[in-house]
């Protein structure tokens, strides 16, 4: 696009100018000087129209490429998990067995990952094929080469009026570099403090041309190598909690349990002697007060993964021609290959009767009862936990052909995008069929002839108690594991163009601007797990023991119209007014919604700006909300209808004979779905008192409507009891929708229940936002920089259904098995010293105190348990990185990089966890992994 440059009016402009562009190196520490400063017109993230007045309207936050290195990020995700904008928990490497454990998310203000735009070089990213927590779309930004970024924008606020979907919460703009000053070659190698974790990075870039400076090219290579980090390599990770509010629990790697009983049957003749070389030597006798005794092992949460093992590679290049002075030609390329390996350990890693039967009757103990044990290194063999990794492996891309320059005096920029994800998950399995004949041969025997006698429905075996206490040998159970494949893979196709003029008319302020874009394009999702994975319709299992999986595919046509119009009525006024109409295709029906905003800047004096915006926001139904296959299980809940008629109303049907009704679910997206709309706002000021400080101030207002959940059993039949009776009460959705999703026979019993998605629910959030930033020369003691960050949530509440209770997320300790969890506020503080070729950062972040797992377990502050232990908050949690950089010779540069500065780790959070945890802290918000070292060098040639 060709800029056009006007001088700047306000000392404001050009100090927040110079904060935003200039690395924070000794060139972006030295003062202002005070002379004029001629400001080129620039697009930032937030308005369509290049302008020279960085801070408009619109809060950004920019973290450049120098942030990036002297606050040791190390990938994109580490960026923007550690932003103070980012108060939820996330779920990721840690969280064991989750639904997309090799992948990366972030979300802003507590609010999910895909209520978050993001954008690379200003074009959205492709979905990630994977659901977040099995239901959800989002962007995995773990394939962004972070040593070839030039900035990261970060717009938080709705900003559907100029980008569309899913940009509720906010937007995040990642610039790849277009060009650099000759060759770049780096190396970077870094271990932790406490073992695991070791990596090493390699990143190339140059920028090629022709002799006449028409045709310019940058090349970019980025290849990353990383070990896991296991849980035996952390303390606190280890082994079972020791230090809970309850005595410390063996896990129970080979247990019987008497069901009638609810307790513990001790049945090894051999006293656990067979099994104590199991876990590494671990493995004995235990007894578990209240319970009884098994053999178990205290060390089993050590063989797990708590950060993933990671080979990536990613390619870019970014090439332009200059066809004449006004038109320029460009195609991008980005491409991303990695693979994450991890291992969710013995917790899912183990046969147990349960699972087929529900329970076998064992004659000569006359109960019934469950058999449970757990595979243990040994018995997997050679290297143990890992040779059974499971691995992520994605195949990414992103081309863009297009052209830009100027038609009088229109600037334009047009494009066509193909981008495609493509997600290979291999799981380590175990055999439906094989692992049970495997055990009933070895250790249940035949089946005797009948049931058991107490309920007429259990089978009756006679194990072999010895069999069953012993280990199984690498090659037995090769015979019933191994691996099954899924493939998923989304696209997205897009021709985008843009007109605007900068100077459309005059006003008494300056000149009017105005953009319009139009837009065009489809996309899809396909996700097709292993057929072993998927259930049997008639028996709801599948050909893997424990696990099964859902398919869907779908695609959806779109075009979306946005113009925006930039008018400064007044020399210290500025309106700016958007609009967007989406609309798309979805299962043959039309989903459309229109969005706006009013922006407004007000400059009373040269040093302050008073800023506000309102607007609207949306999130269209996702493909996999609507295109999700159908999945069954079985359940029971109240039969409200039923109940009635025997005179039990809601409330009060403990008496009921219905009260816990069988019946046969079943679940899927929804083609009905409409868009999930919000009503967004915010008001702030920036003010620069004196040269080179700056401070802002924001407040964040989002009322949302529509989201989408699905519903349960419950909520449906509550409300087919309204329905039918006639009862005052507040429906889930429209009673045609109710009494075609409850189905009962021809007597009324109660037969199947269809749970679908639906748009239910509603949130409410207010937040505080203060950025500060100074500058300042010593002398001869070098230049001093100082940034502080800082968000506070002040309201947070969620309504899962109209009629039902307000939950308070910030303020009562909703069970974060239900929710996530929130940090109310988040902060970090930058302070950066530079003389001559040396620079030396250290880097501040706060999480704000969070409900400790009691409050979460309690559902209240004011819970007790019974041992004693209370509910509560844990105090704030802050991490430090270091860094020091030397420029050795003009083109050799030297980095030390320490992260985790002092060490901290959550282990304090233990003791509120009971003696049973293998995981006694909030792995949403917080990680165990310690100190850890970087070195880097870096070499530039060609200059």
């Amino acid at each position: 696009m060709t800029l056009r440059t006007s001088p700047s009016r306000h000392r404001l402009s050009a100090a927040l100018f110079a904060a935003l562009l200039v690395p924070a190196t000794g060139a972006a520490l030295a003062q202002d000087t005070g002379t004029a400063t001629t400001l080129d017109k620039v697009t930032v993230t937030g308005s369509l129209i290049p302008q020279s007045q960085i801070e408009t309207f619109t809060p950004v936050t920019v973290v450049t490429a120098e942030d990036i290195q002297l606050r040791g990020f190390q990938s994109v995700a580490d960026i923007l998990q550690q932003s103070t904008f980012t108060t939820g928990g996330l779920q990721g490497g840690q969280t064991s067995a989750s639904f997309t454990q090799g992948a990366e998310a972030s979300g802003m203000f507590s609010l999910d990952p895909g209520y978050t735009k993001y954008l690379i070089n200003g074009r959205p990213m492709s979905n990630y094929p994977a659901l977040y927590n099995g239901s959800d779309t989002f962007n995995n930004i773990s394939g962004i080469p972070v040593a070839l970024v030039e900035r990261i924008e970060i717009l938080p606020g709705g900003q559907s009026s100029l980008y569309g979907s899913d940009a509720i919460a906010g937007v995040v703009n990642v610039i790849l570099k277009k060009d650099v000053d000759g060759g770049e070659f780096t190396v970077r190698g870094g271990w932790f403090g406490d073992g695991g974790g070791a990596s090493t990075r390699f990143t190339y870039a140059d920028a090629f041309g022709s002799a006449d400076g028409r045709v310019r090219s940058l090349l970019g290579l980025q290849f990353e190598e990383r070990d896991p980090i296991w849980g035996h390599q952390r303390d606190l990770t280890r082994q079972i909690n020791t230090q809970g509010y309850t005595d410390p629990v063996a896990s129970r790697d080979f247990v019987v349990i008497d069901e009638l009983a609810g307790e513990y049957v001790f049945t090894d003749p051999n006293n656990c002697a067979n099994v104590t070389g199991q876990f590494g030597g671990t493995t004995g006798k235990q007894n578990r007060p209240g319970f009884g005794e098994y053999c178990g092992s205290f060390a089993t949460p050590g063989y797990r993964t708590i950060r993933n093992g990671k080979q990536s590679t990613q390619l870019y290049s970014y090439t332009t021609f200059d066809v004449t002075d006004s038109t320029q030609l460009y195609a991008e390329v980005l491409g991303n290959y990695d693979e994450s390996d991890y291992v969710t350990g013995s917790n899912y890693t183990w046969w147990g009767t349960s699972a087929r039967y529900g329970a076998i009757y064992d004659p000569d103990l006359d109960t019934l009862v469950n058999l449970q044990r757990a595979f243990s290194p040994e018995d997997i063999g050679g290297r143990g936990f890992r040779d059974i990794m499971n691995t992520d492996r994605n195949k990414a891309y992103t081309v863009t052909l297009g052209a830009n320059g100027a038609l009088g005096a229109w600037d334009y920029d047009a494009y066509v995008m193909r981008a495609e994800y493509k997600l290979t998950e291999r799981r380590w399995a175990r055999f439906a069929d094989p692992i049970e004949a495997w055990f009933q041969e070895n250790v249940l025997g035949p089946q005797l002839d009948g049931l058991d006698p107490f309920y007429g429905a259990y089978p009756i075996f006679r194990p072999d108690y010895d069999a069953f206490h012993r280990p199984i040998s690498p090659n037995d159970l090769a015979t019933f594991t191994g691996y099954t494949t899924n493939q998923s893979r989304t696209w997205n196709n897009l021709a985008h163009f843009q007109f605007t003029n900068g100077s459309l008319f005059s006003l008494p302020g300056g000149d009017a601007g105005f953009a319009v874009v139009g837009e065009v394009g489809n996309e899809g999702w396909d996700y097709t797990p292993d057929a072993r994975l998927v259930q049997d319709p008639d028996t709801l299992e599948s050909q893997v023991w424990g696990t099964t999986a859902v398919s869907g595919n779908g695609r959806r046509s779109r075009y979306a119209v946005t113009s925006e119009l930039r008018m400064p009525l007044l020399e210290p006024l500025t309106v700016t007014l958007s609009g967007r109409y989406d609309a798309f295709d979805i299962a043959g029906d039309t989903v459309d919604k229109p969005t706006y905003s009013i922006g407004l800047e007000y400059r009373p004096v040269e040093s302050l700006l008073v800023r506000g915006k309102y607007g609207t926001a949306f999130r269209a139904p996702t493909l996999a909300d609507v295109f999700q296959g159908v999945s069954g299980f079985y359940s029971s809940d109240t039969d409200y209808f039923r109940c009635a008629g025997e005179g039990y109303l809601p409330g009060a049907t403990d008496e009921c004979a219905y009260d816990a009704e069988q019946y046969f679910g079943q679940q899927s997206g929804n083609t009905d779905l409409e868009p999930i709309t919000a009503d967004v706002w915010n008001a702030g000021i920036v003010w620069a008192p004196i040269q080179n400080l700056s401070i802002a101030v924001d407040y964040y207002s989002w009322d949302i409507s529509n989201e989408v959940k699905s519903l349960t059993g419950d909520q449906l039949l509550l409300s087919e009891y309204y329905c039918r009776t006639g009862a005052s009460g507040s429906t889930v959705t429209s009673c045609d929708n109710v009494l075609d999703w409850v189905s009962r026979s021809a007597n009324g019993q109660l037969t199947s229940i269809f749970t679908p998605k639906v748009n239910i629910a509603s949130q409410r959030l207010r937040a505080l936002t203060t950025a500060a930033n100074y500058s300042f020369d010593v002398g001869a003691a070098g230049n001093f920089a100082v940034a502080v960050n800082y968000t506070n949530n002040l309201e947070h509440t969620l309504v899962t259904q109209p009629g039902q209770p307000e939950l308070d997320l910030l303020r009562d300790p909703i069970p974060m098995w239900d929710y996530d969890s929130y940090a109310k506020t988040r902060t970090d503080a930058t302070v950066a010293w530079s003389k001559g070729d040396w620079t030396t950062t250290l880097y501040g972040n706060r999480i704000g105190s969070t409900p400790n797992y009691l409050a979460y377990l309690g559902g209240s502050y004011d819970y007790v348990h019974s041992s004693g232990a209370r509910a509560g908050k844990w105090g704030s949690y802050t991490t430090y990185n270091l860094s020091v950089n030397w420029r050795a010779q003009e083109n050799l540069t030297f980095s030390v990089l320490v992260n985790n500065l002092f060490d901290k780790t959550p282990e304090y959070q233990a003791n509120n966890y009971p003696g049973t945890s293998s995981t006694p802290y909030n792995n949403y918000l917080y990680n165990p992994y310690g100190r850890a070292f970087y070195l880097e060098a870096k070499y530039q040639f060609g200059q």
